[in-house]
């Protein structure tokens, strides 16, 4: 067996998406003006949630955090990405600060991963058991329910970062616009099939069983609604189940084909998969929740009009 030597690695080199420099201005006017959309989008929901005491209920108290969240994973991948690409030095980050963004944005992903099935669960007991609703959704249940996912997501991503860490070998090069764990790893000495398998099977506890219990819960929700006779209860009830059953799907959908796929030979398609669920997805969240629910949107506007 050959013997790699281990280098000690003190910053990366970040290929981004693109090497042309037409492009990258492209990408930055574009991403910018996303990232500017991503803020006020989340923020305002934020403040509308907050500042209209009709809609404290344990449904916008998660959607505030799903906001919050969208947020701080946005920022703490497109600042970089945009330096990086109006930058004429190719993207250099340092060690510590790869390791933290790496650790931040599988924080902040398991936890979304983990609220969108929280939120799912309040649909269902909403839908499903609306006289028992307020007890079973009480206050203290709902922010528990939150110290758990939040601190026990903050556990795994640190545990699992901490296992992880291994020497260098293959350069600091990483073909990516961030610290992408699966990316990273390529750069790891000797064989990574035991690395690939704590990734898989990290991702079936953060991606598959959640997603499997949100298809579970959706499946209980929609044979209830169909038996709601009032066509006006039926649309309230599909409005805000559907708002999150659409962000469920493309969050879903993105991670999973990058996470749950084979990761020995990931290609370079997917980082650009990475570009819709850590910059477009928390863009839409708001502007789906808000055009698909007539509360929100009542809330937006008593903002707008203070």
């Amino acid at each position: 067996m050959e013997i790699e030597n281990q280098t000690v690695v003190k910053e990366f080199i970040l290929i981004g998406l693109s090497q042309d420099r037409r492009t990258q201005i492209l990408l930055f006017v574009l991403f910018l003006f996303m990232y500017l959309l991503t803020i006020f989008g989340n923020f305002t929901l934020i403040c509308a949630v907050i500042a209209n005491p009709r809609i404290h209920t344990p449904m916008y108290y998660f959607l505030c955090q799903l906001s919050f969240l969208d947020l701080f994973y946005s920022t703490s991948v497109v600042p970089r990405l945009l330096l990086d690409l109006i930058s004429t030095i190719r993207g250099r980050i340092s060690y510590i600060g790869c390791i933290a963004q790496m650790n931040t944005c599988l924080f902040l992903g398991q936890t979304e991963c983990i609220l969108l099935a929280v939120m799912a669960y309040d649909r269902f007991v909403a839908i499903c058991f609306p006289l028992r609703y307020m007890v079973i959704m009480s206050w203290r249940i709902c922010k528990n329910m939150s110290v758990i996912v939040w601190l026990g997501n903050f556990a795994c991503s640190i545990l699992s970062t901490v296992s992880s860490l291994r020497p260098f070998c293959k350069g600091n090069q990483i073909d990516h616009f961030g610290c992408e764990v699966i990316a990273l790893m390529k750069l790891f000495c000797g064989d990574t099939s035991v690395d690939e398998a704590k990734i898989i099977f990290a991702s079936f506890f953060t991606l598959l069983v959640p997603f499997a219990f949100i298809l579970a819960s959706y499946t209980c929700i929609i044979a209830s609604i169909l038996k709601i006779h009032s066509v006006d209860g039926r649309t309230k009830a599909f409005s805000t189940c559907g708002s999150h059953l659409s962000v469920v799907l493309m969050f879903y959908g993105t991670s999973m084909s990058l996470y749950l796929g084979p990761t020995k030979h990931i290609s370079k398609k997917h980082k650009y998969i990475s570009v819709f669920y850590g910059v477009v997805t928390p863009m839409l969240n708001p502007l789906i929740y808000s055009l698909r629910n007539h509360e929100v949107k009542d809330a937006v506007w008593k903002v707008f009009k203070i």
